[in-house]
């Protein structure tokens, strides 16, 4: 017999308000991500913590940055989230009941920044067409398209299961990021392979797209990765790297707003590729759902932009890259 949940019970809005402070780098654009007033937005935060009983964000130096244990929670959290996102996921299917719908799977990194101008494109053609969208690691995703659970999914890497058919639909490079006050935030020098392996980084979690894409690249080179920690969401590496926790490995996708606001530093690298496949994937010897094949086709037609940011209505969130 289960337990009954112990009070208090976190609220899962002000878990996701914390989730967009990781990945936003403040307060005020979480505020505004969500549509509430910064004023809200930290009355929710400290809620939060009350709630929780620990100091979530170091708000000392002005600007608000997650502690161990925020990070922590983050981590926590997204498991969390990702529950709440299938159960309304689930009951928006059980209402649209006896309607055409797409299923998809993606991992953590063509869900948020590729797949919404996907999806864009194809409601233009197919407006009235419903479509649930899990997340999670490559390695999950290709999971649930193995199981018939999904029409098609979307991993990251240049292998996949035998049991399933790929085409390659994009192209995504890794790269490692520190925070600006870093020592290797004004190298200029390219570190090596060598000096890479040695360094122990914020990585994401074994089964991810990122760490085979990463793993593989170093043990081309005859090494192997040295974890700092491990975490299953981009979010959290994006919140640990950006306290100062250590250098992390990410997508060039995911980092391009904290780049360009100067709350990361990519720093070069030499000597090994950190480039790889976005591939479409569904069951060998399975005639692809109409749905799916014109999903295809909008992919392939020309300049389709990655969309910045952006958070499926409904769908679950697991884990990776």
């Amino acid at each position: 017999m289960l337990m009954p949940l112990p009070h208090p019970v976190p609220d899962p809005v002000s878990l996701d308000l914390l989730q967009s402070v990781a990945e936003l780098g403040s307060i005020r654009r979480a505020a505004m991500a969500h549509h509430v007033s910064q004023p809200a937005a930290s009355m929710r935060l400290r809620a939060l913590e009350r709630t929780l009983g620990l100091e979530l964000l170091d708000r000392s130096s002005g600007r608000a940055r997650l502690t161990p244990a925020g990070i922590a929670v983050v981590e926590w959290g997204g498991a969390v989230l990702d529950e709440v996102r299938a159960l309304l996921m689930g009951v928006a299917a059980l209402r649209a009941e006896g309607t055409t719908q797409l299923r998809l799977a993606a991992s953590m990194t063509a869900a948020e920044y590729l797949v919404p101008a996907w999806l864009n494109r194809l409601r233009a053609a197919e407006p009235d067409l419903r479509v649930s969208l899990q997340m999670g690691n490559s390695e999950h995703v290709a999971d649930v398209v193995a199981r018939r659970e999904a029409d098609l999914g979307f991993v990251e890497g240049d292998t996949v299961p035998a049991a399933l058919e790929s085409k390659v639909v994009s192209r995504d490079e890794l790269v490692l990021v520190v925070a600006p006050s870093h020592p290797w935030g004004r190298r200029r020098k390219a570190l090596s392979a060598p000096e890479v392996a040695a360094t122990p980084l914020v990585l994401r979690e074994p089964g991810s797209g990122t760490r085979q894409v990463f793993e593989g690249a170093l043990g081309a080179c005859g090494l192997s990765v040295t974890p700092l920690v491990e975490l299953g969401s981009t979010t959290a590496i994006k919140a640990a790297v950006g306290s100062g926790l250590g250098p992390g490995v990410l997508s060039r996708l995911a980092i391009r707003a904290e780049v360009n606001e100067g709350r990361m530093v990519i720093v070069p690298t030499s000597g090994f590729s950190l480039e790889r496949s976005i591939r479409a994937v569904w069951p060998r010897s399975v005639v692809l759902a109409p749905a799916a094949s014109l999903l295809l086709a909008q992919i392939n037609r020309p300049n389709v932009a990655p969309a910045t940011r952006a958070r499926p209505a409904g769908g679950s969130r697991s884990s990776d890259r």
